[in-house]
């Protein structure tokens, strides 16, 4: 439960129809296996302890008064557990029957939640068993102890503040407005040809528009037959995404087990105004021990690249939204030439590839793009080779600036020693290369295009008026795992059209490691300088990158949940060393994102400051380190 994760299910164990003692035996039982396992919170079908399918038996003394003999036992056997469940039920009170879910924690009956929306069809007819109660009604009684009752109960756990749950029943969760951050939906959803995907299609849209967990149970094995079959359906969701399912008619598995993050509920709701409660709720208050929550849900290691079945699709909608961002500025700045630097990098080449496209778009010729390179001290034979067969191969217009002389002279101007290989030294020859390009753009009456990507302004791994400013910036919210795949989709295109030569470059630059080439080759004239060397790995930088913005998790949350998702891959000491170094920088460079240019988003994570991260560039990072210096 650290973290604001907790560990819930949904579970339809087999039942005898009308038998509510060994019904109870069976739900009891289930109960213990999953808070052995670990669960917190469980959910079990409509009407379970009776079964759904009891017909006019529901009219029965005898039934009705052993449905509430069999949730006193139940109470009794699950009296030990450090799990809140719900259980359904028929329960009469005076002349009435009321379909119910019973909220149990610790052998206490925390309040009866009744089914309002009544149908007259289907295998039950609602209507003709079960009322609906009175909007005055509040309280029942069982054995001889008020117990709260209505559609208005919320159950809040104080250990817990995030923890607040609402139960529904039905074959649809409703979702109504509640602040509640999960909602327990008791079914009874008979199977037919197309069930599962309407009911995944419900369970990700009602979850999607509350922004909650769900945990969904239906009625399966043991129900009768005689007009439909129950499959036991169980499932638990999450903001959209169904986090775990046990399918229909799958005897192997007992329930559907998962991890919620009520963190993540809370910090959505926040962003988008949520959480507002209609009417007043009385909430039921319980508490249970936090506990650490052992995580089975899968944490994406590269959360911005598109799952491999629709990665194509993905990169083509990424590809066309920075292509039309481009299109329309050229359009709107009356551009007679795009002018880029191209270093046979990855981000340039990307930025490359995307202004082929925009010139397309507007039917205009390549050579209305103009591509620099600029070798200095630390060019190679590779990268340089790798951008004039692209230039060549597209047909751009290419132009070699040598910027060796500008920046000797420079350092003579500013008396710096070019043996001394600082950072003074390294960006002199960012800025040079700026300088030339905006000079160039002005006497073709161009724009430049920048070039930086989404994990270099989060790590502010870009000159001050240098490689940081341009004019449009078509990569500025790409993050650097995510250019390798839009680039290697690229080279597929091209490959498929019959460019081999436009493929095996692309291909090329894949295989070369991230430099910006600003310090001298080896002696074998291979690239000495390597990003990720210096400030880390961008597969680990993208993962706390994503989680940080998105979510708004905390440093031990992100150094957690990297070990659940690349943990493998990395040492503890790493993740933390490169975690403190992310933070640290995120924090000092925000000034340079403070100005940085336009550029389309493409994700739902950007850093742009005009509307989607606001920070103060001179924030302190110093809560954030110290919470780290704990793990």
């Amino acid at each position: 439960m650290k973290h604001g994760l907790i560990k819930v299910a949904a579970g339809a164990p087999a039942i005898r129809v009308a038998d509510p003692i060994h019904n109870a035996a069976k739900l009891a039982d289930a109960a213990k296996e999953a808070a052995e396992a670990g669960v917190r919170v469980l959910v079990f079908p409509e009407l379970c302890v009776t079964g759904y399918t009891c017909g006019d038996l529901l009219y029965s003394q005898a039934l009705l008064t052993g449905a509430r003999e069999a949730l006193t036992a139940y109470l009794a056997k699950t009296a030990e557990l450090e799990l809140l469940s719900v259980v359904g039920l028929p329960f009469a009170d005076g002349d009435q029957i009321y379909n119910c879910a019973a909220v149990c924690y610790q052998g206490e009956l925390l309040g009866l939640v009744p089914r309002t929306k009544l149908t007259s069809h289907g295998v039950l007819c609602q209507t003709r068993y079960f009322s609906v109660p009175r909007a005055e009604k509040q309280t029942v009684f069982l054995e001889g102890k008020g117990i709260p009752f209505g559609t208005d109960l919320l159950f809040g756990c104080q250990s817990m503040p995030a923890l607040r749950i609402a139960v529904e029943i039905g074959e649809a969760p409703c979702m109504s407005e509640t602040s509640a951050t999960v909602i327990c939906v008791l079914a009874a959803s008979a199977e037919t040809v197309g069930k599962r995907e309407w009911r995944q299609s419900a369970i990700k849209s009602a979850t999607s528009c509350r922004t909650a967990g769900i945990l969904y149970a239906s009625a399966g094995d043991g129900e009768s037959t005689t007009d439909a079959v129950f499959g036991g359906y169980c499932a638990v969701g999450e903001c959209g995404a169904l986090l775990s399912e046990r399918q229909a008619f799958d005897v192997s598995s007992g329930m559907a087990v998962s991890e919620l993050d009520l963190e993540r509920i809370l910090h959505d709701r926040r962003r988008n105004g949520q959480g507002s409660v209609a009417s007043p709720l009385r909430t039921v208050s319980f508490s249970m021990p936090l506990t650490e929550t052992t995580l089975t849900r899968r944490i994406d290691p590269s959360p911005f690249i598109p799952a491999e079945a629709e990665r194509a699709s993905r990169c083509e909608t990424i590809l066309d939204i920075q292509t039309t961002g481009l299109k329309q500025r050229v359009t709107r700045a009356y551009a007679q030439k795009l002018v880029l630097g191209i270093s046979g990098g990855l981000d340039s080449t990307l930025a490359l590839l995307v202004a082929v496209r925009a010139m397309d778009a507007l039917g205009r010729s390549h050579k209305d793009i103009l591509a620099v390179t600029m070798p200095c001290f630390g060019t190679t034979k590779r990268t340089k080779n790798n951008a004039t067969v692209l230039c060549e191969e597209l047909g751009v217009d290419f132009r070699c600036v040598d910027i060796f002389d500008a920046v000797n002279q420079h350092f003579k101007d500013i008396g710096h020693d070019p043996a001394i290989h600082n950072v003074t030294y390294e960006n002199c020859q960012a800025r040079e290369r700026t300088q030339v390009l905006m000079d160039i753009a002005n006497d073709c009456g161009g724009m430049v295009l920048g070039t930086g990507d989404l994990s270099e302004l989060a790590l502010g791994w870009a000159t001050y008026n240098g490689d940081h400013m341009s004019m449009y910036g078509v990569n500025s919210s790409v993050p650097k795992t995510l250019v390798r795949y839009l680039v290697a989709h690229c080279a597929e295109v091209y490959e498929q059209a019959g460019n081999q030569k436009i493929a095996d470059a692309l291909r090329d630059v894949l295989n070369t490691p991230v430099s910006p080439e600003l310090l001298p080759a080896n002696e074998n004239g291979e690239i000495a300088q390597k990003t990720e060397d210096l400030v880390g790995p961008y597969e680990l930088h993208d993962f706390y990158l994503y989680y940080m913005l998105r979510f708004g998790y905390s440093p031990s949350k992100l150094y957690r949940l990297s070990q659940a998702a690349l943990g493998d891959r990395y040492e503890a000491a790493t993740r933390k060393k490169w975690l403190q170094v992310f933070v640290r920088r995120f924090f000092n460079q925000q000034f340079k994102r403070s100005c940085s240019p336009d550029g389309p988003k493409v994700g739902t994570v950007s850093l742009s400051p005009r509307g989607d991260w606001c920070m103060p560039s001179d924030a302190s990072a110093a809560l954030w380190l110290a919470e780290i210096e704990t793990l």
